[in-house]
């Protein structure tokens, strides 16, 4: 029959057909791969055909569909009759599941044989294994490679179809199929070694709900379950293998991406350099962009909610606040005893110190490397005040302060200095959030309803008093401020501070006359000390306005009022030729009006507490005729030492008043500085001495910026007037200072920096005539550009040396005089501002952020046209 001739021919190694000759096929194939067409071949199914009433059915050209790996999903039991099947079983001989139905040709054509049994039941006849059974599902999967490939069928004569499927073999080894969830991993087929040819390895068929494949013929049954059987073990082998090569493949390639990467990242490192660089120029350049807005903004957010009390009205009847409320003043922590391992020794033994003369002693150890321990006054005054806080058998034992040994103690405390300093950024700055916090507690009060700034909120802690120059009290023990020395001031509406746990407070009281929170006297001289607001605040800021408002005043009237002390000079009366004489050295000279001093204060003096000792008489000295010669301690026992020429009147008034007494006398014994300022306030309300310094420091600076400034300066130009002009008002106030200790070592990095960049600006010369010359024997566009671009890095460079010897200037100049003092107490802030105003220098050049909080009624309400 032609179902056993077929499967002699496969079985033998035939692989060609009678109707389409190998060669044919191999041709074709070949020329469809090379023309990359991706059109795919369709297959048939073959459908199990009757003897008589399925005629249509066996032609297998009628159904054409993509060869698909078939379901069978039948658990019907086909019903046969066993007489009529055996005769036909006999001659049907059931291979491996490789063999069954599938032969390939010699062009690797795999050729898909279903062998169709004849079985007559009531007239029908079944086909086993046919590709449609009821219910076998037909899917079609996908095929995504850029070679796609054809599925035909063929069919050998009119009784019987046979699928031929058609793949290359590379196609088969690089096709990914992904299933769905709802479908089954196809069982792979293995090319067989009785092949003339090479099969491709097909993909697995899936398999679902398959109980059995039944066949009328003996033993099909368990020849198909083996089938099955062996599927599964292929199933499971082809599934290792897959998960071998994937992690191979994965291995390769993450191999192959590091050293592409490490190539990259070697070869690119020298390239990408300049690059990065930009790029973090670029991302800083925008960080300060940011940092910048933001600051702008808060700016903004600051002058948007700033109290502008300058454009209200003021207090009638010298109140100075309707409101008043704060929590009081800071107090120091207690003393912290020393550790047991940190010793006093006295006369080279351990003593066991009180707490209290514990906590003097550190005040002392604390200042060894100090020059005041040097100092007689300053050990006689500390041991006699240690002596006091000391018990009776303390006092017994420590008799001279030359036997002490506070060289542990200081030890230690140098130590301790050196752990904070060496901190790291993050716990200096939990130190920093925690003082912030007590500053946001105690650092503001509400005045009138509206948030100030305290001055000095933190009571001074305990330690031993220094003072300045030669003070008599120097080393005096200052004691600790309990809250039963304080005085509370608040509003009566106002909830009253709270003193600490287990004290109170001397007195509360309610006077808004005055500007004080808190005060207290301390025990050194007996002065009453107080805790004041801010200077931005509102009642600082007041009593400044006051003061150069009435220093303007002054302006109007001081022709008068020099007219009136110069008639004095001939005066009958020696007081008033006193006063005449003291007012015309405070208006000429500034000189502070000076106050009568106590023995066991500091030998300085002002105007009216000078002695003849400190002035010495030249009728010609230098050219100049009729000198006077000043040396003398000023306050903070600043020295004043002066040669000035003054009018023969005043020369001969000086004479006079020094006739007949010794050095130690009072040079103006006549008058006091009450008589002077009472003078002062007759000729003009509110005139005092000190009004009198601050005109004439004010009118100095106008007088010199209008001298000094041209308006085609640069901005740095500018700068150096004003400083120059602010100097000459500080030498006129004697506003002087110590050099400070890094002067030397600042100016050498400064003059180090002019020195280099001289050198720059001598090198931009030489290029700059060079690429002259070339442009001039060979002229181009771009010899021109480079011309151009030499010019403007010598004029660049240039600016900048000329602005770095300008600073050179400036410090050498300001070495030992100190501008800060006439420049935020005596001279009119307005007259700066306004002069910023109009020579477009920023204010910010003049004044830090705490001069501009503390001037911002003057920045405020000043225009570039004020004058003083």
């Amino acid at each position: 029959m032609k179902v056993e001739e077929e499967g002699e021919r496969a079985s033998k190694g035939h692989s060609h057909s009678k109707k389409r000759p190998a060669e044919t096929d191999d041709h074709r194939i070949r020329k469809k791969a090379k023309s990359g067409s991706k059109k795919n071949l369709k297959g048939s199914e073959v459908n199990g055909n009757s003897h008589g009433s399925s005629a249509k059915n066996s032609h297998s050209g009628s159904s054409h569909k993509p060869l698909q790996e078939s379901k069978i999903t039948s658990s019907e039991k086909l019903k046969s009759d066993a007489g009529n099947s055996g005769s036909e079983a006999e001659g049907m001989k059931l291979e491996s599941y490789e063999d069954l139905g599938k032969r390939a040709d010699g062009n690797n054509n795999l050729e898909v044989m279903r062998p169709q049994v004849k079985m007559e039941h009531e007239g029908n006849e079944l086909a086993i294994l046919s590709g449609k059974t009821k219910n076998c599902k037909s899917r079609t999967l996908s095929h995504k490679s850029s070679h796609s490939h054809k599925h035909r069928h063929k069919t050998t004569d009119d009784k019987g179809p046979i699928l031929t499927g058609s793949r290359s073999e590379n196609d088969w080894k690089n096709k990914n199929t992904k299933c769905s969830s709802d479908q089954i991993q196809q069982a792979k087929v293995k090319q067989t070694d009785n092949s003339h040819t090479s099969l491709p390895a097909l993909k697995e068929e899936d398999v679902e709900d398959v109980d059995q494949i039944f066949d009328p013929i003996s033993d099909c049954t368990q020849a198909c379950r083996s089938v099955e059987n062996d599927l599964e073990v292929r199933k499971e082998k082809s599934s290792a293998e897959r998960k071998r090569d994937k992690e191979c493949s994965v291995n390769i390639t993450k191999e192959k991406t590091q050293g592409q990467k490490k190539k990259r990242s070697s070869r690119s490192t020298e390239h990408n350099e300049p690059t990065k660089n930009k790029k973090a120029k670029r991302e800083e350049d925008e960080d300060k962009e940011k940092q910048k807005e933001k600051g702008q903004a808060k700016k903004a957010d600051d002058e948007a909610g700033k109290w502008k009390w300058w454009e209200e009205g003021k207090h009638a009847d010298g109140q100075k606040w309707k409101s008043l409320e704060h929590k009081g003043p800071l107090f120091p922590p207690e003393y912290e005893p020393l550790p047991s391992n940190v010793p006093f020794l006295y006369d080279g033994k351990p003593v066991q110190l009180s707490l209290a003369a514990e906590e003097v002693a550190t005040f002392y150890a604390k200042m060894l490397d100090h020059e005041y321990t040097t100092k007689e006054n300053f050990q006689n005054n500390f041991f006699t005040d240690w002596r006091e806080v000391m018990t009776e058998d303390e006092r017994k034992l420590i008799k001279k302060l030359s036997k002490c040994d506070f060289s542990k103690i200081h030890k230690y405390f140098v130590e301790k200095s050196e752990v904070k300093k060496n901190m790291t950024k993050e716990e200096k700055q939990v130190l920093k959030e925690e003082a912030n916090k007590l500053t946001e507690e105690y650092g503001f009060c509400l005045l009138d309803g509206h948030k100030e700034k305290i001055g000095n909120f933190r009571l001074e802690p305990p330690g031993l008093f220094r003072g300045r120059g030669e003070h008599p009290k120097m080393g005096k023990l200052k004691k600790r401020v309990q809250p039963e020395d304080v005085i509370i001031n608040c509003s009566q509406d106002a909830k009253v501070p709270e003193p600490p746990a287990g004290h109170q407070w001397k007195r509360v009281q309610h006077e808004n006359t005055v500007t004080w929170l808190a005060s207290w006297v301390e025990n050194i001289h007996g002065h009453i000390k107080y805790i004041m607001l801010n200077p931005s605040s509102k009642l600082k800021g007041e009593k400044d306005w006051q003061k150069y408002e009435t220093a303007r005043k002054l302006k109007l009237r001081v022709d008068a009022i020099r007219r009136e002390y110069r008639k004095a000079w001939t005066a009958r009366e020696m007081k008033q030729r006193q006063r005449g004489v003291a007012l015309y050295f405070i208006d000429k000279l500034a000189l502070r009006a000076g106050n009568e001093k106590d023995d066991d204060t500091a030998d300085t003096v002002g105007c009216c507490s000078l002695r003849v000792e400190h002035i010495t008489l030249h009728k010609h000295q230098d050219g100049q005729d009729y000198v006077v010669e000043f040396d003398f301690l000023g306050k903070d026992s600043i020295r004043y030492y002066n040669k000035v020429p003054v009018e023969k009147q005043v020369f001969k008034n000086l004479k006079l008043f020094m006739e007949n007494k010794d050095p130690e006398d009072d040079l103006f014994d006549r008058i006091s500085t009450i008589y002077l300022n009472k003078k002062l306030n007759e000729a003009m309300p509110g005139l005092t001495a000190k009004v009198f310094r601050t005109f004439n420091a004010s009118t100095t600076l106008q007088e010199q910026l209008d001298k000094l400034t041209i308006d085609d300066m640069t901005v740095e130009e500018k700068l150096l007037a004003y400083n120059r002009a602010n100097r000459a008002v500080a030498i006129l106030c004697n506003h002087q200072r110590a050099a400070p200790k890094t002067f030397e070592k600042s100016m050498l990095a400064l003059q180090e920096k002019i020195k280099k960049k001289t050198e720059e600006v001598e090198k931009a010369k030489k290029e700059l005539k060079q690429a002259k010359k070339d442009h001039k024997e060979q002229p181009s566009e771009k010899s021109k550009k480079l011309v151009e671009k030499k010019e403007k890095a010598l004029k660049r460079l240039s600016e900048q040396l000329k602005k770095l010897k300008l600073q050179e200037t400036d410090r050498e100049e300001n070495k030992v005089i100190a501008l800060g003092t006439s420049k935020l107490n005596y001279l009119d802030p307005r007259i700066t501002v306004a002069w910023c105003k109009k020579h477009n220098v920023p204010v910010e050049k003049i004044y830090n952020k705490t001069h501009r909080a503390k001037f911002a009624w003057a920045i405020d309400m000043a225009d570039e046209n004020f004058q003083f």
